[in-house]
């Protein structure tokens, strides 16, 4: 979600401005998705990398994402979706901890659309940890193949990714998901991410439908 931070400069406002205006547009999202039969939504939230913004920006960051599990959990859980949080939680406040299991918790019955949120998230961080457990588990090397990989990520349950949206004209992977996009295709948009709407997230959805997916065959 790219380009908070370039919506509120353009207008004069500081940085935070742009992240509130960020989360402001993911209820008419999330209500498109549920519209277009979508059943797994991940959205990239703070990834390990964005511990090196100010300190500010972190906390403040933090304590936006607490002020938005308070106000849109509960609606959230009313229309029937749930949440899961991929990343490495010891390192987040504790407060935040709480709110995520709270979230899991009110939500784990729901299955309309499964909402995925990567918090301290890393892709590289998601296989090493990977890695360490099926060393803790005795995995032997020969026992390990794709599924037996995979079953170890974060959330084994979570399908393979079918479409990733960069917003704000960005043309990198940013360590998102880089077991789960091995075949996903890309839609790019300059779009920031603030102004990001329904219409066009359903322009990106044909796009993705539009296109043959083979693969690796013919």
């Amino acid at each position: 979600m790219d380009g908070n931070g370039r919506w509120a400069k353009a207008r004069w406002l500081p940085r935070v401005a742009g992240h509130r205006a960020g989360v402001a547009v993911l209820t008419p999202l999330l209500e498109a998705a549920g519209e277009l039969g979508v059943e797994a939504l991940t959205l990239y939230a703070f990834s390990t990398e964005n511990w090196g913004r100010p300190e500010t920006e972190v906390d403040s960051l933090m304590s936006l994402f607490l002020e938005t599990a308070r106000g849109k959990v509960p609606e959230l859980n009313e229309r029937g979706a749930r949440l899961h949080f991929l990343g490495r939680r010891e390192h987040l406040p504790d407060a935040v901890r709480a709110a995520i299991q709270e979230a899991e918790e009110l939500t784990r019955d729901n299955d309309r659309l499964q909402i995925y949120v990567a918090l301290n998230y890393g892709g590289r961080a998601e296989i090493v940890d990977a890695v360490r457990c099926m060393m803790e588990d005795g995995i032997k090397p020969e026992a390990v193949d794709e599924t037996t990989f995979a079953s170890y990520l974060y959330a084994p349950e979570v399908p393979e990714v079918d479409l990733v949206i960069r917003t704000s004209g960005e043309l990198r992977i940013s360590n998102f998901l880089l077991w789960q996009i091995a075949y996903a295709e890309f839609y790019v948009t300059e779009t920031l991410w603030p102004d990001f709407s329904p219409e066009e997230f359903r322009e990106a959805v044909a796009s993705f439908a539009a296109r043959s997916r083979r693969r690796g065959g013919v």
